[in-house]
């Protein structure tokens, strides 16, 4: 009778993996589909699941251009990718930084209003950004800024920067303190107990406050469609939803630009799986 459960429970289990997992591939598959299909097979009925003909026009469009020389909504994506690249990548780095020496200090230090500090840093985390737009947006144009990438990092910083130090305090939590103070007793200096021990050690900690920086920076929207209007410092997200236009939505372009707008987080996660899924559960362990 208890291997007839345990059966049961491991067929309900795959069950569940398999609806999780079709629930998730299914709209990226499609995504993928409508890139490659023309505009006729997604409005005609019935709809055409599978394209009768592959159209890689818009790859071509994208990547190599418009030969034609005619006005397309993909000409100006390689710039917004190298836009989103910079300043995510920029965030990302800045924030693992930061936020790794603020992690440490909250989890090592002792000192005077630290509780209350530490809470202040993460008092951001529960604004909407819609809340603080408009300031946000005038201090950014007193300074000179707008329309620049630093305008946006600077912006994706004050997001990011809370749960970074939220994330590495919770994981330098779980880092033995005999590790520090033997490297201390052989003369180690405190930054250099950081950078050639605690560092080290944390970099599944690392690679997964990392990777969630990285695609919150790359994802956002909101502040770079207010504080960008030209393609000096327009992200790929932005002029994703400039596909849509009075005279219509051009669905395929909009799908292959999707594509190409998902690839760079899919990517990143696939390398840093192992070290993901490290810090991700080390980090919960206090110890």
């Amino acid at each position: 009778m208890t291997n007839k459960k345990n059966r049961w429970k491991i067929v309900l289990l795959y069950l569940a993996v398999i609806i999780l997992v079709i629930a998730i591939l299914a709209p990226y598959s499609w995504l993928v589909i409508s890139s490659l299909s023309y505009r006729v097979d997604l409005t005609s009925v019935p709809l055409h699941w599978l394209p009768e003909k592959v159209n890689l026009e818009n790859y071509k469009e994208i990547f190599l251009g418009n030969e034609n020389g005619m006005s397309s909504p993909n000409k100006d994506l390689p710039k917004g990718l190298f836009n989103s690249l910079f300043i995510a990548g920029t965030v990302t780095l800045f924030c693992l930084l930061v936020g790794s020496l603020a992690a440490y200090a909250f989890t090592r230090l002792g000192f005077r209003g630290k509780s209350s500090l530490f809470l202040l840093i993460l008092a951001p985390q529960f604004i909407p950004i819609i809340a603080v737009i408009i300031p946000l947006y005038m201090v950014i144009r007193s300074l000179g800024l707008l329309n620049t990438r630093l305008a946006l990092i600077i912006a994706n910083c004050s997001f990011v920067l809370p749960l970074i130090v939220l994330l590495m305090s919770g994981f330098f939590s779980s880092v033995p303190k005999d590790l520090e103070e033997a490297a201390r007793i052989d003369g180690c200096s405190r930054f250099g107990t950081i950078f050639r021990i605690i560092l080290p050690l944390s970099t599944p900690g690392l690679a997964a406050s990392g990777l969630f920086a990285f695609i919150i920076s790359w994802n956002e929207f909101f502040a770079a469609f207010i504080l960008s209007s030209t393609m000096r410092s327009k992200t790929i997200s932005v002029l994703i939803s400039e596909y849509s236009s009075k005279v219509g939505v051009d669905y395929v372009a909009m799908a292959a630009a999707g594509v190409i707008a998902s690839l760079p987080p899919v990517i990143m996660a696939i390398i840093f799986q192992k070290y993901i899924v490290q810090g991700l559960t080390a980090g919960s362990i206090k110890g």
